[in-house]
Order: C-alpha cells, then sequence, then structure tokens
C-alpha cells in the first residue's frame, strides 16, 4: 500500500509540473502572439495567417550562425524556413545568391508583404536579409537579439539598406 501511495506522489508531481511547464510555453505564445499582433496592427484574423503564425512560432529563438533549428538559426536559414513553410519555395542557403540567382531587385514602393529585404552590413557584398512585413517592419534573425521585428526606419537598418527583392 505504501509503494502504491509513493507512486501516486510521483505520478501527480510530474504531472503537475509538466502541467506549470506547459502553462508557462502558453503564456510565452500569448504574449509573443501579442506583441507581433500590436507590433504590425494585425486583426486576430490576420494572426492566422501562415507568415505570421510562423513568425510567432519562431519569435526569439536565437541567432547561430549557420543553424537551422529552434535551438538557433542564422537569417538566410531562417527566412529559408520560411519560404519553405508558408510559400512552399526553396531558396539558396547565402543572402547574396538568393538575391542575385534568385530575385528581381524592385523599388520600396512596389515592396509588399513576403518580399525580401537585403543589407550589406560593413561589406561589399549583401551579409543579411529579412522577410518584409507592412509599415516599413520586417522579420528576421538578428545576431544579437535572435529572430525579432525590425523597423526600417531605425538608423542602423537605413545605413546598412541594400535593396528590396521579389522571388521570381
Amino acid at each position: 500500500m505504501r509503494n502504491v501511495v509513493f507512486l501516486i506522489g510521483i505520478i501527480f508531481l510530474i504531472v503537475g509540473c509538466k502541467a506549470k511547464k506547459n502553462a508557462t510555453i502558453s503564456a510565452t505564445k500569448s504574449s509573443t502572439y501579442n506583441y507581433v499582433k500590436s507590433t504590425l496592427q494585425l486583426s486576430d484574423k490576420e494572426m492566422h495567417q501562415p507568415l505570421y503564425t510562423f513568425i510567432t512560432e519562431w519569435y526569439g529563438v536565437p541567432y547561430k550562425y549557420g543553424e537551422c533549428s529552434k535551438n538557433g538559426v542564422d537569417c538566410s536559414g531562417f527566412v529559408n524556413l520560411l519560404y519553405q513553410k508558408v510559400y512552399h519555395k526553396t531558396l539558396e542557403r547565402k543572402s547574396e545568391d538568393i538575391f542575385h540567382k534568385q530575385c528581381k531587385k524592385i523599388k520600396h514602393s512596389e515592396v509588399k508583404e513576403g518580399d525580401l529585404v537585403f543589407f550589406k552590413i560593413e561589406s561589399k557584398e549583401i551579409t543579411h536579409v529579412g522577410v518584409y512585413l507592412k509599415n516599413d517592419k520586417f522579420v528576421h534573425a538578428s545576431t544579437k537579439k535572435g529572430v525579432i521585428i525590425s523597423d526600417l526606419n531605425e538608423p542602423y537598418f537605413q545605413k546598412y539598406f541594400y535593396a528590396f527583392g521579389r522571388v521570381k
């Protein structure tokens, strides 16, 4: 009888810990959902589109050069995963190759949700890529903050901005 009570106690402890962990994950997803929604001024209906569902799931994943998983992702890896899951297209692995081999350069006045944003950060080559969302906001894997939404009007991004591109 003592063993049965002991086993029941362990089961409750495990179930309780798992429920607490799931509640924490749900709270984190909820706060990320609300942050993305308010930052981009989206409705709940818009938030359930595949693009924003994907962003919410990946938001905050840390940056890791050459990686492409929820443990860490670099900018072109993130854009590639997003394009595979949301648009069912496979892109080149390097930002430079995506732009030169798969994109048509477009003007700021033509840019729309899902187009790509390219940067030359302290280089003569394209070194960074993100996905344009709306209102000059884009999602990307930042080396310091991981997957985040940034504003093209920030001085840093204005300084290094290179071009908008539309996947052919």
